[in-house]
């Protein structure tokens, strides 16, 4: 059955992977970020500041209005801004946890009515193995990051009697233009690895499609660590 993905920083990376994953299988897809760029084949893009509830509102209402109640929701947006934290300015801090946990509630909130009344719907957070694992230079992202796995534990418990999952991946280091200007540092996080390897944005894609199918419509208020062993029992 085709369905209404709703997915956010949707313009590069793994959100774009993500989006491509969804258009593959034959579902109508709905772009968000801050560009209004989206991979082709997405049957809507729109620009969204994730960190404003007005724009998060109107840009579900207008994706809905014209594809219907929403069916999976991928919060996948989010920045880093990093430094020690006796370093970090208010303005770093605040930044990172309005667009990586602002959005993420915003987001969801958002779409949760349609998906009471359609009593199905599948919301997956992008969170990251960095609350877990401890990367100094991360607090405010790191801070986001742990808060949006309580975010999703107590929403999940609030609609899992509607059939709504809410789960959380948590990325490890995935090959992206981020890590690719890292130079000789992406070596040293290699090593980290017990795969020995960066992750891809399929890996990350292919759990995001499981967590929106009927496989796992059993699973919900979960992290599940997509980092090759990186933060074993995270």
């Amino acid at each position: 059955m085709t369905q209404h993905v709703l997915v956010t920083g949707a313009s590069r990376g793994i959100g774009a992977a993500i989006a491509e994953y969804f258009i593959a299988q034959g579902d109508t897809v709905v772009g968000l970020s801050r560009s209004g760029v989206a991979p082709e084949g997405c049957a809507m893009s729109l620009a969204v500041d994730v960190s404003s509830s007005p724009s998060v509102s109107d840009a579900v209402k207008t994706a809905i209005a014209a594809h219907g109640p929403v069916n999976v929701l991928v919060a996948n947006a989010g920045i880093t801004h990093d430094g020690l934290a006796m370093r970090m300015s208010d303005e770093q801090w605040r930044e990172v946890l309005a667009t990586n946990l602002d959005g993420a509630f915003y987001c969801a909130r958002a779409v949760l009515s349609s998906m009471i009344r359609n009593r199905a719907g599948s919301i997956i957070f992008m969170g990251s193995v960095s609350p877990f694992y401890g990367v100094p230079g991360q607090a405010n992202y790191a801070a986001a990051k742990a808060g949006m796995v309580g975010l999703a534990r107590s929403l999940a418990r609030e609609v899992a009697s509607r059939a709504i999952t809410v789960n959380v991946i948590a990325p490890g280091f995935i090959d992206t233009k981020m890590t690719t200007g890292l130079g000789s540092t992406t070596d040293q996080m290699t090593a980290l690895i017990p795969m020995g390897h960066l992750g891809t944005t399929a890996d990350i894609a292919g759990v995001v499609g499981f967590l929106a199918s009927n496989s796992a419509r059993y699973l919900t208020g979960q992290v599940i660590a997509v980092d090759g062993g990186l933060a074993m029992g995270l």
